[in-house]
């Protein structure tokens, strides 16, 4: 008889190896002025699995204290902080609905894009 505690208890039995999460991606753009200026930063957290790449964790950040001065220059931003996904804009957040990575990227690439243009180029 086997009195190993995995055997005599079910809160022993193992529990299925999760995979190992990575950084996948971690970039800075710094925006020339003609540009709108500020700073683009991407920070992506996840792993590889048949294939295919999962996403766990991202934070995404439009940042120029020209345009807003509170939360440490953040303009605009998306990340999955805190349990639940979420958009930052001049300061205020809010929950967004979350269908995949890369439709929060295509969404958050669009808005910094108009976010520049509104201002028209201005200087940082």
């Amino acid at each position: 008889m086997c009195y190993h505690k995995a055997h005599l208890n079910p809160i022993f039995t193992q529990m299925p190896k999760l995979p190992h999460e990575t950084l996948l991606e971690q970039e800075r753009f710094e925006l020339k002025p003609k540009s709108g200026g500020g700073l683009l930063s991407y920070e992506v957290w996840g792993y590889r699995e048949k294939g295919r790449v999962v996403v766990t964790r991202y934070n995404l950040a439009y940042i120029n204290p020209a345009i807003h001065r509170g939360d440490n220059g953040r303009v605009l931003g998306f990340d999955n902080a805190h349990g639940f996904h979420h958009r930052h804009f001049m300061g205020e957040v809010e929950a967004v609905e979350f269908e995949s990575y890369e439709a929060t990227l295509e969404i958050f690439q669009r808005e910094w894009l108009e976010i520049v243009r509104s201002v028209g180029g201005r200087k940082s």
